[in-house]
């Protein structure tokens, strides 16, 4: 049988970074990995450095993916489906694409950027779905929870509108509010397409990570983590999803994130 396969889009920096190391460094699965950058080199040095000699680096596949493009998805798309192997099964996709413009109040929102927010923070996913769900196995193929192929997209708790405390970030909390309505309408079109029992689609909320997007906020929050420590944390909560898990989002505790 052959191995089953992550894709990690994008996976060059920050916790899609750590997601992709984790799998080099715990697994034996292949990963395709996409990235912006044209120099392939530099990815695969950054993603390779420091980890160990004995990490077979074959396993590392890069495709040049551009998130704002649909024409670069569709491309990588192809590309991925000329690398494969017969008959592939997807494990794991991690579609991480997010950026963050924190307006404090509706005088700071800038068209522009409120623009972007949604290009990235849910068109760019929408299109992910749009062309990279083909690699998702038939219901006939596998049926069982250990089996699951998972579509993962990383979203955020302030996405939630029940738990909305506080106000501000109007554009990435309306954008990520967006992409869990796009997380819970793919898993039912998934369930519709007849390929319940063996896809799920859910979202993720990985806490405050310690990367760029959050550096104005490090000091202010009390729970940090490393990328990899979020990594490890969520690779975790995934793998023991089940089937009547799917169509929402978990914490990197393993709890509901509420709607």
């Amino acid at each position: 049988m052959t191995k089953p396969f992550v894709l990690v889009s994008p996976a060059t920096r920050g916790l899609s970074l750590a997601l992709t190391r984790f799998y080099l460094t715990e697994t034996s699965l292949p990963i395709y990995a996409t990235h912006r950058s044209l120099d392939v080199h530099t990815c695969r040095e950054r993603i390779l450095s420091g980890l160990p000699s004995s990490i077979d680096s074959s396993r590392l596949t890069l495709i040049p993916l551009e998130l704002t493009q649909e024409g670069s998805i569709a491309a990588a798309a192809d590309a991925l489906a000329t690398q494969l192997p017969n008959n592939p099964r997807l494990h794991t996709a991690w579609i991480t694409g997010g950026i963050l413009y924190p307006e404090k109040s509706p005088q700071d929102i800038d068209a522009s950027a409120a623009l972007h927010s949604f290009k990235v923070n849910v068109i760019s996913h929408l299109l992910m779905i749009k062309h990279f769900s083909r690699f998702l196995p038939a219901s006939s193929d596998f049926r069982s929870d250990s089996n699951l192929s998972k579509w993962v997209h990383v979203s955020a708790r302030v996405g939630s509108i029940s738990d909305n405390q506080r106000g501000g970030w109007y554009s990435y909390r309306s954008s990520k509010a967006a992409l869990n309505q796009v997380i819970k309408t793919f898993d039912l079109q998934l369930q519709m397409q007849n390929k319940k029992g063996s896809s799920i689609a859910i979202g993720v909320h990985p806490g405050t990570v310690k990367t760029d997007l959050s550096k104005e906020f490090w000091k202010r929050v009390p729970h940090l983590f490393e990328p990899e420590d979020a990594a490890r944390k969520l690779v975790k909560v995934v793998d023991n999803l089940r089937e009547c898990d799917r169509g929402k989002v978990w914490d990197w505790a393993g709890k509901q994130v509420p709607w």
